[in-house]
């Protein structure tokens, strides 16, 4: 699969690292209006996970300044979407109707209503790169219930939790960004969907955001959340957010229970580098506990991991629902559900 990135940000710059080490993918190009950044000079880009940016060798790649230019090259067969969220639609919609494959960054849009647009449009060329359900701990859920190794999915807790996120200066504007739940919480929405299902109702207390005037917004900055199901016998929640500290760092993790086990992992980074862990652990019915080893890889290989599996659907394989963009349409509506 030949790629082109459109977005040359913290998330453009970790697919490119991913793209270096896949072996089925290769990035043949990208756009960008910054005239630094298509000379190669990515080093003003940082994030909250992986190395900072750094220069690049441009000189085997395709650079141009607009996608409209990008989408002319015939030998680009996916264009990989890593652009602020309010500029997925339109990059998406000119991407699709050049007929190029599309691999979009999360969320895939703002709003259920533009991510259902966007699904019926896309069909199966439309793929969202949700990245939770390839880390190896939340692969682990997904397969299980796939295969029925501990039984029933019976429900769980999930947590996301940062600090504030001042590498978006645009965090909580619900037409740039979109907040905690479109930006944070998505991810485990998109999970609960897989897992689960689509929740019929949630009941969500709510922290609100406050400006820098103190004025609050309507935006949630931390929630807890309690999802109903069909099935009385689920029990599901989840906690997401932001708590103004700068040395909360990032927490993520959960709690789940089968019918013949019950999973659990979490991992806490802080401001002094310092951090704290409940590494992957299965306790049996039976009583035994088992831990299973987690990948020796960075965090760099998740994403060759996604990428690999874009890769695949473009060869002409099957969709896996961790891409499915109706799936991950359907995560944005149940975070729009607890607002």
């Amino acid at each position: 699969m030949r790629a082109g990135i459109v977005g040359v940000g913290f998330m453009g710059w970790i697919h490119y690292l991913a793209y270096q080490r896949s072996s089925v993918a290769e990035l043949v190009g990208f756009c960008s209006r910054d005239q630094t950044k298509r000379a190669g000079d990515w080093r003003s880009i940082q994030g909250n996970f992986g190395p900072p940016g750094e220069w690049i060798d441009v000189s085997n790649l395709s650079v141009h300044e607009t996608l409209d230019e990008m989408l002319k090259d015939p030998t680009i067969d996916l264009i990989d979407v890593c652009l602020p969220p309010h500029l997925h639609a339109e990059a998406i919609t000119k991407s699709l109707n050049a007929g190029k494959w599309v691999l979009c960054e999360k969320p895939l849009a703002l709003t259920a209503a533009e991510a259902n647009a966007l699904a019926d449009c896309g069909g199966n060329k439309l793929m969202v790169a949700q990245i939770l359900p390839f880390f190896t701990e939340y692969r682990l859920l997904c397969d299980a219930v796939s295969s029925g190794r501990f039984g029933k999915l019976l429900g769980g807790r999930f947590k996301r939790v940062i600090g504030p996120p001042s590498w978006i200066p645009d965090f909580y504007d619900p037409k740039s960004v979109g907040g905690p739940l479109i930006d944070l919480h998505v991810h485990d929405a998109h999970l609960i969907r897989m897992l689960l299902g689509m929740p019929k109702a949630v009941h969500t207390a709510r922290r609100m955001h406050r400006d820098a005037t103190g004025k609050q917004t309507s935006v949630p900055q931390y929630v807890e959340t309690i999802f109903k199901f069909d099935d009385p016998a689920i029990v599901a929640s989840a906690v997401s957010g932001v708590i103004d500290q700068a040395s909360r760092g990032f927490t993520h993790g959960f709690d789940v229970q089968f019918e013949q086990a019950n999973v659990q992992f979490e991992m806490a980074a802080f401001a002094d580098a310092s951090s704290a862990s409940i590494p992957l652990v299965i306790a049996h019915i039976d009583g035994t506990v088992e831990r299973p080893s987690a990948n020796a890889g960075d965090s760099i290989d998740v994403f060759v991991d996604e990428i690999d599996a874009a890769a695949a659907v473009v060869a002409g394989g099957p969709m896996p629902p961790a891409l499915d963009a109706r799936i991950a349409a359907d995560a944005i509506k149940i975070c729009e559900m607890q607002t």
